[in-house]
């Protein structure tokens, strides 16, 4: 039997609390055995704006999840050409990777985007979706597809945006991070100007 792992995709902008609650919400409350982490690179048809650099964003991570056994960070999309797509990773995954069985974590505004996501048909067909729901999303028609879980996970409305700009006004945002990426942040003096 194939161990079942939740993917979950993001820029980490920086990791929050929000995300590891969420993380650990699947990990407890649903049938997933691991989360990964997989942190997706910077777009270099974008614009950069505050996107910290690949690696310091994977660092973080990194110190986020630390010595947690069921949660591991992946840099896979870093060697993947670009822009990344989730249907081409999980081809990818899937063939380096044939001991574990890959699904998606992903929040209800995302769901409601998914029908426009690149080959999304055979994504649904061949993984199943974990949802986390959002305040201003039911997650569309597909919230009652087979291959969709609804969760119950915590609403937080935390987002790394808002984290990037109070740092950037001075204030203290301590208690929104793991210790360990608040300290690299404050050290490094990420996300100042």
């Amino acid at each position: 039997m194939k161990k079942k792992v939740g993917l979950y995709f993001g820029t980490f902008n920086p990791i929050h609390v929000g995300h590891c609650i969420i993380a650990q919400y699947m990990l407890e409350f649903t049938d997933l055995e691991e989360v990964w982490f997989v942190v997706t690179p910077h777009n270099p048809h974008k614009k950069k704006s505050s996107l910290l650099d690949d690696r310091q964003r994977l660092h973080m991570v990194n110190l986020a999840i630390g010595d947690h056994y069921k949660l591991r960070v992946s840099d896979v999309e870093f060697g993947l050409p670009q822009p990344s797509y989730t249907a081409n990773t999980l081809v990818h995954l899937e063939e380096n990777h044939p001991e574990f069985s890959f699904h998606l974590i992903m929040g209800e505004d995302n769901l409601e985007s998914f029908p426009r996501w690149r080959n999304f048909e055979s994504i649904l067909e061949q993984h199943e979706l974990y949802v986390y729901p959002r305040i201003a999303s039911d997650g569309g028609e597909l919230a009652h597809h087979p291959k969709v879980h609804i969760t119950k996970s915590p609403i937080i409305e935390i987002a790394s945006t808002e984290i990037r700009e109070a740092i950037k006004e001075g204030k203290d945002v301590s208690y929104m991070l793991p210790p360990a990426v608040w300290n690299y942040i404050d050290q490094e003096l990420f996300y100042r100007d």
